[in-house]
């Protein structure tokens, strides 16, 4: 979707620029696919917080996505809508069976209200049009897919964000070789299901909200720089001016002396490092040469 820009009559709308609704649905969510959500506001079990900056914004209500789609393979089904959802950064679509069934799957791009989609179990040379559902060994190589399952029958858990594709590299000696879109190349059950296309609403990370309002409107709270503080709140804080490293040379880190930048989050004995080629950096995994 393109980005629309604004008349400067307010110094708001001067820099704000959003995503369009064109082409969106302006009907309410299918009212038995939604289910409400309880906020957080970032504390946990014990009213404590443990996640700074949330809070807030506006009531929300989970639409049900499909992920799976094994449960009706080859069974036809049309676009009804393609709808705004406000839990995510792609846009969604409402798709209705033949037998009467609606549901709501990841819309990507180039999908139109009206066109026919199937999740098949069994490829043909014309199948592979935007919004087809296959496992991956019936995909043939150097094409973008989205919604990727790790595991057979788990249901899609990379490529769900908006813009976002990976690239199938090859299916060879049992494993399905994908390209993530941070460059890291893993091995995949060739079992696993994938949708063909890329996720829609690519400009979403362009858009530029124009005021504090309307991050509060979706849920965030200010953030305030550590190097800002002084001393006695943060570690980066202090200092007789404006500095890079917060008074010292000491690294970006949180209130709590946990590394802010650089640091390694993967564990290094996890058990799917053996199932990575290339890592984002370029590099091989730990271990190997």
């Amino acid at each position: 979707m393109a980005l629309k820009s604004f008349r400067p009559l307010t110094p708001t709308l001067r820099f704000a620029q959003l995503n369009t609704e064109e082409g969106l649905s302006s009907k309410r969510p299918e009212r038995a696919l939604t289910e409400f959500i309880k906020k957080s506001g970032g504390r946990n079990c014990y009213g404590r917080l443990t996640s700074r900056h949330r809070g807030g914004g506006h009531k929300r209500l989970y639409r049900k996505i499909d992920f799976k789609r094994f449960d009706k393979v080859d069974v036809a089904c049309t676009v009804v809508a393609i709808e705004y959802d406000p839990n995510r950064s792609a846009n969604i679509a409402l798709v209705q069976y033949a037998d009467g069934d609606k549901r709501y799957i990841i819309a990507p791009k180039g999908l139109k209200t009206g066109d026919a989609i199937l999740t098949a179990s069994k490829s043909v040379s014309n199948d592979f049009q935007v919004g087809n559902n296959f496992p991956l060994h019936q995909i043939p190589p150097a094409t973008k897919v989205h919604c990727v399952e790790l595991f057979p029958g788990r249901g899609a858990q990379l490529g769900r964000s908006a813009g976002v594709a990976l690239e199938l590299i090859a299916v060879e000696n049992g494993k399905a070789q994908l390209k993530l879109p941070s460059g890291e190349i893993r091995l995949v059950n060739p079992d696993c299901r994938a949708t063909i296309g890329e996720v829609g609403n690519g400009d979403h990370g362009n858009a530029k909200l124009g005021k504090a309002g309307r991050s509060r409107w979706l849920g965030k709270r200010p953030h305030v720089r550590g190097v800002a503080m002084n001393p006695v709140d943060h570690p980066n804080g202090g200092g007789q001016g404006k500095s890079k490293g917060g008074g010292g040379r000491q690294q970006l880190v949180s209130p709590w002396g946990q590394l802010a930048k650089g640091f390694p989050t993967r564990r290094r004995s996890k058990t799917s490092s053996s199932l990575i080629l290339v890592r984002h950096n370029g590099r091989p995994p730990r271990g190997k040469k």
